[in-house]
């Protein structure tokens, strides 16, 4: 392996799912800003994702449906807490 090419921020990224609430820890040099809490008590660089293999309809094998709510509401759901601050 040559020396020097590699990234030195290659670490555990947890890539969070949006639409399934579902997250992934992976080795990765993304650029994150955020951090969360993960389900082992450890906190994390997180990366927020739209679409992964959890909700894509290629790997889920059902369609999407967004046209009941409309694209304001699908949004509303996603990003609607973002911001606002906790007690």
């Amino acid at each position: 392996m040559k020396k020097g090419i590699h990234p030195e921020n290659y670490r555990t990224v947890l890539f969070y799912d949006s639409n399934a609430k579902k997250g992934f820890l992976i080795r990765s040099c993304a650029r994150t800003t955020n951090t969360i809490k993960w389900e082992d008590g450890k906190e994390y660089p997180v990366f927020m994702c739209d679409t992964s293999s959890a909700s894509h309809p290629f790997y889920t094998g059902k369609t999407r449906q967004v046209a009941n709510e409309g694209r304001m509401g699908d949004f509303t759901n996603r990003y609607g807490k973002f911001g606002l601050k906790s007690k």
